[in-house]
């Protein structure tokens, strides 16, 4: 009997538990970087969103040149690019939240929005990457590395996962970005 029960409290705990109920991306939201504003990711519907994991301290962070030309060049057609720092991955973004925002205003001009630091990989992680590893797989959904990008079609599909090794300046990234944006 013991067994019985068991097997119904995991079973319902799996059909409530994690992500079941989220439909698309438009079910999550994540706090500001300056902590006074949540950014809920449904006010972007009718938008291509790519979210991407930042650290400060990495050998890709010169991608954030690369992520703000993006913003630039396809913000006015429907493109909003997502910084969410995290300090997961050898601990290369261990500033304050102020910290980090100045650090990227003033190495690289960003004024696309960034939220507050975030677990984006393992136990603790924000919902979204529950969310995002269930429809995208672990390999595309799951940052294993600070840059890893997740793009985000207008109805708040995960339509693709793509690692740091993919640079925002990459011609077939940029087609991807540029079909998502017609779409």
């Amino acid at each position: 009997m013991y067994k019985f029960y068991r097997y119904i409290v995991i079973t319902l705990l799996l059909l409530v538990g994690g992500n079941s109920l989220a439909k698309n991306a438009y079910d999550f939201s994540f706090t500001s970087i300056d902590g006074e504003s949540q950014i809920d990711l449904s006010e972007f519907k009718g938008k291509t969103l790519l979210v991407v994991n930042t650290a400060s301290l990495c050998g890709f962070t010169y991608q954030y040149g690369g992520l703000q030309s993006l913003y630039d060049n396809y913000g006015d057609e429907g493109l909003v690019v997502l910084g969410i720092p995290a300090n997961d991955f050898s601990k290369q973004e261990p500033g304050q939240e102020n910290e980090i925002k100045e650090f990227c205003e003033t190495n690289f001009n960003i004024t696309f929005p960034m939220t507050s630091k975030e677990i984006v990989s393992g136990k603790g992680s924000h919902p979204f990457y529950d969310w995002t590893k269930d429809e995208l797989g672990w390999l595309a959904g799951v940052p294993r590395w600070n840059f890893h990008k997740i793009i985000i079609d207008k109805n708040g599909n995960a339509i693709g996962g793509y690692s740091p090794m993919t640079k925002p300046s990459s011609k077939k990234f940029i087609k991807v970005i540029e079909k998502a944006l017609k779409i």
